[in-house]
């Protein structure tokens, strides 16, 4: 897929945090981590956290600009404020999952009216590898959750030990979506995310505000089709590594991992009320995968773009946020996305390609293994190293 040189005027600032950053800053002492491309846009990270294991997530409570929590892999949620990782685990359910590989736990979701209820909710694999989404509940203000409080919300048996997908995230619909894969192996051998009647290789959609343990809204798009699993809102996902919404119009955007060929990024108008079909595994990205050539495309949904697979090191597309925060005006509608082996960012104007217009250019070479990307309660962007840090995207 083409893609056109980036139209996005970024400004230059100097490195590190100022007296006026609302969200949480960087350790004394650190660094600029990459330095900008010559000839792309002048952005760089900052690193804000260090010393965590194998982190995959981070997301802020909805009106907390002082803390980020931090998910990690091994079962642990931690607590970042100011620039320190806090001793106590937020929450620790370590001994209720499995870790490594795919596996552990992969996703976190604050209640949009978290500071009445308390309400957050968590993707993790258990002993068995198979999937649970499950609601936790905390005191509004405290640093440390109850592991006791854990409700089972959706169990998912998992065929294989990878493609678990893992994000969570609330729209501005107040629905939540949940993010899996496919079930695993490769090439989708039990045909997974072409088949309506299971939530594998699906994005799904509930309404945990009703129904016991919770209710399907009744405007998702296939309750009336027979056999079809009613909770699922888009499918032919092979594994949907981090999505997230865009906070001004609603949009879902997706970055799904490829096969072997193509890495892609989907987009769900919010217009269009679910219901996208993104053509795994008949599709991998622009390409026929079942069959290698003359596949049926009718009906479905393409990417908005997508990139080669071992290219120049890249492996996993990292899906990213569309930015919305008021530091950086001219980043506005600027869609980040990263790889994992590459440690290269990307920025896309959003509108631009969903009216068809790809509008790309690397925006940082960097060395951190992308596991996620965070944004916080002012729209800032941050990026989840696996190795253990987390950093706050700024000009450079």
């Amino acid at each position: 897929m083409k893609r056109a040189a980036a139209v996005l005027a970024l400004m230059l600032a100097a490195c590190g945090g100022d007296s006026t950053d609302p969200t949480p800053l960087p350790s004394p002492g650190a660094s600029c981590e990459a330095p900008p491309v010559v000839g792309t846009p002048q952005l760089t990270t900052v690193r804000v956290a260090s010393g965590l294991s194998s982190p995959l997530d981070v997301q802020a409570i909805p009106g907390d600009r002082s803390r980020l929590f931090v998910v990690e892999q091994g079962g642990r949620i931690r607590v970042v404020r100011e620039g320190a990782v806090l001793p106590a685990a937020y929450l620790d359910i370590a001994s209720r999952i499995s870790s490594g590989g795919e596996r552990g736990l992969l996703g976190l979701a604050f209640h949009p009216a978290f500071a009445q209820n308390g309400r957050f909710f968590v993707n993790y694999t258990d002993g068995n590898g198979d999937t649970h989404i499950a609601e936790f509940r905390a005191a509004p203000g405290a640093d440390v959750a109850d592991p006791n409080s854990e409700r089972q919300i959706l169990f998912v048996g998992q065929p294989f030990a990878n493609h678990n997908g893992g994000g969570l995230a609330f729209g501005n619909d107040g629905m939540l979506y949940i993010g899996l894969g496919d079930g695993g192996s490769g090439g989708d051998p039990l045909g997974n995310a072409q088949n309506l009647a299971t939530p594998l290789g699906k994005m799904l959609r509930i309404d945990v505000d009703r129904g016991s343990p919770f209710a399907v809204p009744p405007d998702n798009p296939f309750v009336a089709r027979a056999g079809a699993f009613p909770a699922v809102w888009a499918y032919g996902l092979r594994n949907p590594w981090r999505f997230a919404f865009d906070r001004l119009t609603g949009d879902l955007v997706i970055g799904d991992v490829g096969q072997n060929t193509l890495e892609e990024v989907d987009v769900g108008l919010a217009s269009r009320r679910g219901g996208e079909n993104y053509g795994w595994n008949t599709t991998e990205g622009t390409l026929c995968f079942n069959p290698p050539s003359g596949c049926a495309t009718a009906g479905l949904t393409p990417p908005v773009l997508d990139y080669a697979t071992g290219s120049g090191g890249t492996c996993a597309v990292t899906g990213g946020y569309v930015y919305r925060g008021s530091r950086y005006a001219s980043l506005k509608g600027a869609y980040f996305y990263g790889d994992y082996c590459s440690g290269r960012i990307w920025a896309m104007d959003a509108a631009a390609a969903i009216g068809g217009t790809l509008r790309v250019k690397q925006a940082l070479d960097t060395s951190l293994s992308i596991s996620s990307f965070g944004e916080d309660q002012s729209g800032e962007i941050y990026v989840v190293n696996l190795n253990g840090t987390i950093s706050k995207l700024r000009t450079a």
